[in-house]
């Protein structure tokens, strides 16, 4: 289970939030926090693996908790930051800048859906997973990780703004039952191998794809693309 705290400094809100978070299997609410000091303490205490975090609390910003955290983590007893999701009104790009830096999940704008948040809860849930899963930093995989933390949602808008060869592409992998290689792809939509391949590699930088090598008789690895794991 991920282990949650939502940090709101409107008791409504908050209480709403942790509602939504409780419907989303594999997370648990492990409290609610209506200032950063509080929010402090349930960290220290409850140790979350996320925080659901409001950027203007009464006695400070949520970012301002983020950089505490992170200042007491270089000691010896410091509990580390847990990942953290800034869900806020803010809307100007210096806090959205600020919240990158400090290494924010995502940043969802309110007033927002349902739907929208249990999205992201439930990329974020595969991106752990993934990075539990594994066991070196090559560039594919760090480029997947990265990905990995974008909504469906997002996913969908970017793919209305693909080319046409490229859109097909995506789709030949997307419907595949098993991981294909750009050989497959070349052949099926009738296009060169180096044509596929060059569509293929910028659909898994992108995040729309995963690739994996598989390793044939000969010992050598192949590309393998797949529709993106969540």
């Amino acid at each position: 289970m991920i282990r949650t705290l939502v940090v709101d400094d409107d008791f409504h809100v908050a209480h709403a939030h942790a509602r939504s978070v409780a419907k989303v299997p594999g997370f648990d609410v492990v409290g609610e926090a209506h200032s950063a000091a509080e929010a402090h303490d349930l960290v220290v205490s409850r140790r979350p693996d996320l925080l659901l975090l409001d950027m203007y609390l009464p006695d400070r910003t949520g970012l301002d908790l983020v950089r505490q955290l992170a200042a007491e983590s270089t000691g010896s007893s410091g509990t580390g930051v847990p990942d953290f999701i800034l869900i806020t009104a803010a809307r100007d790009i210096e806090s959205v800048r600020a919240a990158i830096q400090l290494g924010a999940i995502y940043y969802l704008v309110k007033p927002f859906a349902f739907p929208a948040l249990r999205e992201q809860l439930e990329a974020y849930q595969h991106w752990r997973l993934r990075l539990s899963e594994a066991r070196e930093a090559d560039q594919d995989t760090v480029d997947t990780l990265y990905s990995m933390l974008r909504s469906p949602a997002a996913d969908a808008r970017q793919r209305r703004r693909l080319p046409a060869t490229m859109a097909r592409v995506l789709d030949t992998v997307s419907g595949a039952a098993t991981a294909i290689s750009a050989a497959d792809v070349a052949e099926a939509l009738g296009v060169s191998r180096p044509t596929a391949q060059r569509y293929l590699a910028i659909l898994v930088q992108r995040g729309l794809l995963d690739l994996d090598l598989a390793y044939g008789a000969t010992g050598r690895p192949e590309h393998r693309y797949s529709a993106r794991r969540r």
